[in-house]
């Protein structure tokens, strides 16, 4: 579904857990009805509601409201038909139109300049964005939403998240070779967590896995605000040459289209339209809402999913395709609107010819239907028969359903009736735009008040190792090798790096080893302190991440999560948030290539943290001489990067040892983000680091820990003061940006301190890699296999 950021995937709201029609054994397609009966309710055809005007229809009931109801019968100038009010009602809900971000969205577009978008084939708009990498290949990428499912049906949820958006990657032509994902849940300890956690990473695992897709990184978060509002942000990235790349058009008068892939059931129906506007129910947020609201949910079939992909790829590498739309959110609705919409003539389709898995399903359940694993190709007559044989040879089901017609109309028709008689833009692209009321809610300057400064901090040797250790086994710090260790990291054999290094490293041509870095970040709790700032340092973050592995950072996809927009304070956080990671982008120079926003996370009045998620891409000429996630070896010298200042507000420090959410989030240097990582990525490229690790949650000490417990050696280092006298608790703790720990050989440190001068940017030797601890002076020492103990048992005791 384009939308300003690009498709908005099946983000369906809370959905029955009980499909409606599972897949049948048989693979005998249901045919299509016959004529309903004379003593059966009339079939609203457009002739029916021209001579009707007065027939009350639920609009409501579908999430119009009621002067939105009133815009469509002025632009159709009579009532719409049932197909025709479903179709609407699905593509100007909040998921689908983005009603109540498109005008905060277009900042984005306003602040990217033409240098910026030198390296875009294709960006905010279409399925996906495509970046040029460089020796003709380019890579696609996007990260969208899959929330509410998630919840009701965490499996299915989270499975056909991850399969929406792996069809989005093969819309646009590419290859899908990995993937990620970002997830956030209630506290390790709720009741609800061990039901959803657990759900959501078999589905995860489970699509991805059949799919042979490596999963390679992403980051899972515990916070009570998302206990009955979990977040499944899913991220694909695809490879394709230039030459290769499809867009979403219907175009050429006569062209036929073509639906292939599964057939179309009930599952999913008003998916993104009745509820995934709405909030939760308050009254018990452990439960899900009740079933007689509900939709039913998705069912994925990755082994279809798999199938369909390398019939794509061949549809695409014969030429057989002129334009292509996946099918997600709103189903056929979307397909056949946008595609008509984007092209240069109307569009006649014949619901009697949909491959049908159910019996008796209406105009408005074919068109709403959110079945996966379906696609919509625009083919040239000529082309037809190729077309049909290479679906026949991967034994895809495809079926031509209309064609590109003169004009500017969408005509469906179904039972030899004309259903649906609409201009397909005002379907697909010019639904409602509001200007929602935002304003700084009362509460933040309370909450800004409230620093941590005044809780004790440790300052014997003994209490600052127990505060790390406390730390290393909070869920906050904990490994999450529990959740990696069910997916393939590694399948396709062109990973080189993943979970738990700070970026994903993916080879893209094995010739030349050229590979692309991805990490997707967030903080929901610097984003409650200042949601601008907070924006800005999940931008930072991505960057310095995908920096860390020697990439030179190229372009931003992002996934905006936020409560109900009809709440000021909410509006206000997505207004700030969208306008920080604007101007972030801009300073930076990186593109946003497409993404998704994601509204009514919220449990009656409580809202989840503001958490807009972002995917940065990095371009790496050789994938062999990335940066290893780490320490170096034995006797290289461990140096940290960039400057530290006393900022512990909304750290993993207070939040584990005090509780403690308030003050300010540390102050964003993007200035300073840009020069650590062009240093790091010309120090890379000249195999100038044995070995480097971002420093964000939880600061210097987790920093070291992780570096250590990730190559198995320990390290002997000294804190450095720095020229503001700060105590060893707030140089280990504090989260200040723009740091890095690297280690390098002794007979390379001349020059890395040579560069570091060049280019400003502060940098003090810590000390050196060796033995079997971590051992911080001024500290008690931390045995490794004492962390690892602490680091690795916390979700397994939880959750096995």
């Amino acid at each position: 579904m384009t939308v300003p950021q690009g498709p908005a995937r099946v983000d369906a709201a809370p959905v029955d857990p009980t499909p409606a029609d599972p897949i049948p054994a048989d693979p005998t397609p249901v045919q299509p009805s016959p004529p309903a009966p004379s003593s059966a309710p009339p079939v609203d055809t457009v002739e029916r509601a021209a001579g009707t005007p007065d027939e009350a229809q639920p609009h409501a009931a579908l999430g119009l409201r009621d002067e939105e109801y009133a815009r469509i019968r002025d632009i159709l100038g009579r009532r719409p038909t049932e197909a025709e009010l479903a179709m609407y009602s699905v593509m100007w809900s909040e998921h689908c139109s983005y009603k109540s971000s498109k005008v905060h969205l277009r900042r984005f577009g306003e602040t990217t300049t033409e240098a910026m978008r030198a390296r875009l084939l294709a960006g905010i708009g279409e399925n996906a964005g495509v970046v040029d990498v460089g020796d003709g290949w380019a890579v696609t990428f996007k990260i969208e939403s899959h929330n509410h499912p998630s919840y009701v049906e965490p499996h299915q949820g989270a499975a056909t998240g991850v399969g929406g958006i792996v069809r989005d990657i093969m819309a646009m032509g590419a290859r899908p070779v990995a993937v990620m994902d970002g997830l956030r849940v209630g506290p390790l300890d709720a009741p609800d967590t061990a039901r959803v956690l657990p759900g959501v990473v078999s589905g995860v695992g489970f699509y991805g896995n059949c799919l042979g897709l490596p999963n390679i990184g992403g980051e899972v978060v515990f916070d009570p605000t998302y206990a009955g509002n979990p977040l499944v942000n899913a991220l694909c990235v695809g490879v394709l040459r230039h030459e290769d790349l499809h867009l979403a058009f219907a175009s050429g008068t006569g062209n036929k289209i073509v639906l292939f892939g599964a057939r179309t059931g009930l599952d999913g129906i008003g998916g993104v339209s009745v509820l995934a506007s709405e909030t939760f129910d308050a009254a018990d947020p452990t439960q899900a809402p009740s079933r007689k609201k509900l939709p039913s949910v998705q069912v994925g079939d990755p082994f279809a999913e798999k199938v369909l992909i390398e019939c794509c790829l061949e549809l695409f590498g014969a030429g057989l395709v002129v334009g292509i739309q996946d099918l997600g959110g709103a189903g056929l609705s979307c397909a056949t609107s946008e595609l008509a919409s984007a092209g240069d003539g109307g569009m006649h389709v014949d619901l009697d010819a949909v491959p049908l898995r159910a019996a008796d399903m209406t105009a408005a359940e074919i068109l709403s239907s959110e079945s996966q694993e379906r696609m919509c190709a625009v083919v040239t007559p000529e082309n037809v028969d190729a077309f049909m044989a290479v679906c026949r040879r991967w034994d895809v089901t495809a079926t031509v359903i209309g064609e590109v017609t003169d004009g500017d109309r969408l005509r469906i028709t179904h039972h030899g009736a004309t259903v649906v008689d609409v201009p397909p833009r005002t379907v697909a692209h010019d639904g409602p735009v509001y200007e929602r009321p935002y304003a700084r809610p009362e509460w933040q300057d309370a909450l800004q008040a409230d620093t941590v400064a005044g809780r004790p901090r440790p300052s014997t040797p003994g209490e600052i190792a127990e505060q790390v250790r406390g730390l290393v086994a909070s869920p906050a710090l904990a490994s999450r090798a529990w959740v990696t260790e069910q997916y393939d990291r590694y399948v396709r054999g062109n990973t080189t790096s993943a979970t738990p290094a700070d970026a994903g490293v993916v080879r893209v041509d094995e010739e030349t080893g050229r590979g692309v870095a991805i990490s997707i970040d967030a903080n929901g709790r610097f984003c409650q302190l200042d949601p601008r700032a907070g924006a800005q340092l999940a931008l930072a973050e991505s960057v310095r991440n995908v920096a860390s592995s020697g990439a030179v950072p190229v372009a931003v996809t992002d996934c905006l999560n936020f409560g109900s927009p009809e709440d000021p304070a909410v509006m206000w956080q997505f207004a700030e948030a969208v306008a920080g990671m604007a101007e972030g982008c801009a300073a930076l120079g990186l593109p946003v290539t497409g993404g998704n926003v994601s509204f009514y996370n919220q449990t009656g009045s409580t809202a989840i943290l503001p958490t807009p998620v972002v995917g940065v891409l990095g371009i790496l000429s050789d994938v062999t001489r990335a940066v290893p996630h780490g320490l170096g070896p034995e006797g290289h010298a461990v140096w940290l990067l960039g400057e530290t200042r006393d900022e512990l507000d909304g750290s993993a420090w207070a939040g584990v040892v005090h509780d403690h959410l308030g003050g300010r989030p540390p102050q964003v240097d993007l200035a300073a983000e840009a020069r650590l990582a062009a240093l790091v990525a010309g120090a890379a490229s000249e195999g100038l680091l044995s070995g480097a690790h971002d420093l964000s949650d939880g600061g210097l000490a987790q920093a070291l820990v992780e570096a250590a417990l990730g190559t198995g050696r320990g390290a002997r280092v000294a804190l450095p003061s720095g020229p503001r006298g700060l105590d060893a608790a707030t140089v280990l703790f504090s989260e200040s940006g723009a740091r890095m720990l690297v280690t390098v050989a002794p007979g390379d440190e001349a020059e890395l301190a040579r560069r570091c001068a060049d280019a400003g940017q502060p940098a003090a030797r810590l000390g050196e890699v060796g033995g079997d601890a971590v051992a911080i002076e001024g500290v008690d020492d931390l045995p490794l296999a004492e962390l690892r103990s602490l680091w690795e048992a916390t979700l397994p005791a939880a959750l096995d």
